[in-house]
């Protein structure tokens, strides 16, 4: 990918193709030189036949200069072009020197089509002859006017090459500038895809897997039951169900990125301790034998429902790691709500883990792993404790601001 520039014509290899801008310049300075030259050739001149061959000359050169754009599709032409630009100054210059002067607008029309070194022998060429025909008109040798002219030429060609040189070098920097850009701009996107999977995967582990692993348990539950307790097994068969359709609706809802579904429109403060004690029976109605204690703490606010949603799902997925691993037969979860933060802890009394090694494994670190993320990601933090015999306890903060109207609305 490169930086968009001027854009050079067909058949133009020159240090100035680029300056497409210099054509009506040039024009007009060649005319008035050639009107001037003309004027002063007619005052120091007769006009015999000689004098109206040189206006004829004259007339033509500037004709002739001004077909620039005829044919610029054509990739010869700009080549040809100068070339006769160059034999008609020549031819004029020789039968009349004052019109050397005419060799600045002709030497820069070089300089815009011939590769360097063509141009570099073709303005020397013309430097050549315009001392030439000014001593012709010049009494003794002025070796001024022999070194002047030379002069000039070489320091234009070199100070144009200098610039060409140092504008080629500053368009690779933007080049590779680009280049960059777009390689960051790739990486940038191929970052935030990964990221936009780690959450959905996370998202679907703490909601859709939690919710089918309640499902199986209940319905485990009631196909041991069906007979004995037919009445336990329908209502373990109508648990199923409702959670199941609780997560149809988390399913939409991650897809959509918006909160759970039992967060939603909360403007009381209270959704979020009614969800988690929700997430609780859950649990109690898939595991009997298991007690389970929902505390809040201080005085409830509404939090933002990125958070709120944050914390539903961590406690799912501690909930159903303690079914699933723990052993215990008790757990307490805790909503606490501080000044600047809100708090949840989800204790259990199981027969605990080694958090290294459950990380150094990645045998049931993938739900600890997401909670981590989700918390970090949402400017909070998560903390495992736990050792093998002495149960686990997950603990996450959020942090909140506190509003002025600490609920109006309650």
């Amino acid at each position: 990918m490169s930086v968009l520039q001027p854009a050079r014509r067909p058949g133009e290899h020159g240090i100035l193709a680029p300056a497409s801008r210099l054509d009506r310049w040039l024009l007009v300075v060649l005319v008035v030189l050639l009107v001037t030259c003309a004027a002063r050739y007619v005052d120091r001149h007769a006009l015999d036949a000689a004098g109206i061959a040189v206006l004829a000359g004259a007339l033509v050169l500037g004709l002739a200069y001004a077909t620039r754009g005829l044919l610029a599709d054509r990739s010869w032409w700009p080549t040809a072009w100068v070339t006769g630009m160059v034999v008609l100054w020549g031819a004029l210059t020789t039968a009349a020197p004052s019109f050397a002067w005419c060799a600045v607008p002709v030497a820069f029309a070089v300089l815009r089509v011939l590769p360097f070194p063509w141009a570099v022998g073709t303005v020397v060429l013309m430097t050549v002859l315009l001392t030439a025909a000014w001593q012709r008109i010049t009494d003794g040798f002025d070796p001024v006017q022999v070194a002047g002219p030379i002069g000039v030429g070489l320091v234009t060609v070199l100070a144009y090459r200098a610039l060409d040189l140092e504008s080629r070098a500053r368009q690779d920097l933007l080049d590779q500038l680009v280049e960059a850009q777009a390689e960051l701009a790739e990486e940038q996107h191929r970052t935030g895809a990964l990221a936009e999977r780690t959450r959905l995967s996370r998202e679907i582990h703490d909601s859709v897997g939690q919710g089918l692993s309640s499902i199986n348990l209940l319905l485990q539950a009631a196909e041991q039951a069906w007979s004995a307790q037919p009445a336990a097994a329908r209502e373990h068969v109508r648990t199923a169900a409702a959670t199941a359709r609780d997560g149809l609706d988390e399913v939409r809802r991650v897809v959509r990125d918006l909160a759970p579904a039992d967060l939603a429109g909360d403007v009381t403060g209270t959704a979020l301790p009614a969800a988690l004690r929700r997430a609780a029976d859950q649990l109690a109605q898939a595991s009997p034998g298991m007690r389970i204690e929902v505390r809040v703490d201080g005085e409830p606010v509404v939090v933002p429902a990125e958070v709120g949603a944050a914390l539903v799902r961590t406690a799912r997925g501690a909930l159903a790691n303690v079914r699933e691993h723990a052993g215990a037969g008790r757990v307490a979860l805790t909503l606490t709500y501080h000044v600047d933060e809100v708090v949840l802890d989800v204790r259990d009394d199981g027969h605990g883990f080694e958090p290294t090694q459950v990380r150094a494994s990645g045998t049931r670190g993938r739900g600890l792993a997401g909670v981590r993320d989700r918390a970090e990601a949402l400017g909070g933090r998560a903390d495992v404790e736990s050792a093998p015999g002495e149960g686990t306890t997950v603990s996450v903060r959020f942090p909140v601001r506190e509003t002025a109207e600490r609920k109006e609305t309650r």
